[in-house]
């Protein structure tokens, strides 16, 4: 760290030490605040004036430093949340991998996600079965998920959508009873947990992504965690090239082929999905932050929850299971059917007091045009997926969320809710 000048470090803790003032009605509530401060940015000069900015020592303390966190035995990081996606389900595939998943096998998984969930079963010629949600959580519905299951499913792929929890106790039961693999996708669910246990470790493998919007961020950057040491080692040779630098049995191969230079020995397939030492670098510093950051986060959903609970005649709100510990990635609202106002004036009304919203992610997938490129099943009309792609939105929900604004956000809701029922 002594290679950044002191000088320089002043003017970034200058920089951040800075907070403007926040005015109902002027300042704007963003989705996104990033993170990182003077800590993050000082670490990655250290990389830039050192030239150490390939993936090295950095990026194998932040996987470290995640892995104890999640109390997993593995962590490989890649460049972003899709690309953990990518490989954790190549490494699914691999012919390495003696349990790995048929070629179109059917993955079970909710069709309420983000699209990156999906596009590499494509990929690996798997072909995704789309289930319902349930709109409490926006997670996988569980009931009766059993008979889903058909001679040819392979994988469960439940995604921990929003920060909230899947019924892993479940979907688990039904894995060992169907003899199925499970990938949990947890890029929205940093430190959630389902009986004190994250998210994540629960299943055969796990993913999260680092991207600028989540709980902490590497600004682009993902994770691949396990307890299974062969996936792990898979991991690793699926993000670089597939060749043998980083493999537990390098040796072994060293010798196994001792005319090839072990520099540039290949021995199974790959891409090039490798982080940067930068964004090892960010990851070092935004771990202690974690769980404050949960905590915010927590705290602002209970209050918005306690709040809204005056208006459940028109929102189905967010309703946390007592097993689980959700991290509040967002806060979602889903307007009811035979409520007096539509989504889209709720949400042009906080847009207009300088509220940001979103829909839910992708919103129902099979409804997107892009479902077109993607062999898939159906299991189900999918009501509550439909509803959700027309009747729920989000607002940011974030550390730099206090009680100013999420009072404000309270009273700009309270404010139209009021007038539609005053105008009816």
């Amino acid at each position: 760290m002594n290679v950044v000048p002191k000088s320089l470090i002043k003017v970034i803790e200058k920089k951040f030490k800075t907070h403007d003032e926040f005015i109902p009605g002027q300042s704007r509530i963003r989705l996104i605040e990033p993170t990182f401060g003077t800590d993050e940015i000082i670490e990655a000069l250290d990389s830039l004036l050192t030239t150490k900015v390939t993936m090295g020592e950095k990026v194998k303390k932040f996987e470290k430093l995640f892995s104890k966190y999640l109390k997993a035995r593995y962590a490989t990081m890649v460049n972003s949340g899709s690309s953990a996606n990518l490989v954790a389900l190549s490494a699914l595939t691999n012919l390495w991998f003696p349990k790995r998943l048929k070629k179109n096998s059917e993955v079970i998984t909710s069709a309420v996600t983000w699209v990156t969930t999906v596009y590499p079963l494509t990929n690996l010629n798997l072909k995704p079965k789309f289930v319902d949600i349930n709109l409490e959580n926006f997670c996988i519905e569980t009931e009766n998920l059993e008979k889903v299951v058909s001679p040819n499913t392979s994988l469960l792929l439940p995604v921990h959508l929003l920060g909230n929890v899947c019924d892993m106790q479940r979907i688990t039961e039904i894995a060992v009873e169907k003899d199925l693999l499970i990938m949990e996708d947890c890029c929205e669910a940093h430190g959630a947990e389902f009986k004190g246990k994250k998210v994540g470790t629960i299943g055969d493998i796990g993913t999260y992504s680092f991207f600028l919007s989540h709980h902490i961020t590497t600004i682009e950057g993902g994770m691949i965690v396990t307890n299974n040491e062969l996936l792990h080692e898979l991991s690793k040779a699926l993000r670089a090239f597939g060749w043998i630098r980083d493999l537990k049995l390098k040796n072994k191969f060293r010798k196994k082929y001792p005319h090839i230079d072990p520099r540039y020995l290949f021995v199974n397939l790959g891409y090039n999905l490798r982080p940067s030492e930068i964004q090892g670098a960010f990851g070092l510093h935004q771990i202690p932050k974690l769980e404050k950051f949960i905590e915010m986060r927590r705290e602002n959903a209970r209050y918005w929850t306690k709040k809204f609970s005056q208006y459940e005649d028109y929102f189905i709100l967010p309703k946390e299971d007592p097993r689980t510990r959700s991290v509040y990635f967002c806060y979602p609202l889903t307007i009811r059917k035979d409520a007096p106002f539509k989504r889209v004036l709720l949400v042009k009304h906080l847009e207009k007091k300088k509220i940001d919203t979103r829909p839910i992610m992708s919103g129902n997938l099979l409804e997107q045009p892009a479902i077109e490129f993607i062999p898939h099943i159906k299991h189900g009309s999918l009501p509550n997926s439909k509803l959700a792609m027309r009747n729920s939105f989000f607002f940011g929900n974030h550390q730099k969320i206090g009680k100013q604004q999420r009072e404000y956000i309270v009273n700009v809701i309270a404010e139209f809710i009021e007038r539609k029922l005053w105008t009816r």
